[in-house]
């Protein structure tokens, strides 16, 4: 399992995230969220449907399945398609720039 800062390292410091229901928000805002859910058990899938390399930039086009629960058992199911845009770094490290997930609820 993949600690928290071993998640944010994968991200630009520039990254911008965009989901239903939500203004675009950076890795600030993914942090906090990110700590506030310790406790949620999470599980899913993520398949990568098409990936495209251009230079210094790629895109994945996949989709996710993921299901959430958190200490009281009430599981969120989501599912649907993102789209990752990702930057070669200085270092040499690919890094995510650019998110956008249209998972929506499932029951």
């Amino acid at each position: 399992m993949a600690t928290h800062a071993t998640v944010l390292s994968l991200m630009t410091d520039d990254v911008v995230f965009m989901v239903p229901g939500q203004e675009p928000f950076g890795k600030e805002v993914f942090a906090a969220a990110s700590e506030s859910m310790a406790d949620v058990h999470i599980d899913g899938a993520s398949d990568i449907v098409e990936l495209l390399m251009l230079g210094d930039l790629a895109f994945m086009r996949g989709r996710m399945d993921i299901t959430a629960t958190p200490p009281n058992g009430k599981s969120d199911h989501r599912s649907g398609y993102k789209l990752t845009l990702l930057r070669k770094e200085g270092d040499g490290q690919w890094r995510v720039a650019r998110d956008a997930n249209l998972l929506t609820k499932k029951s």
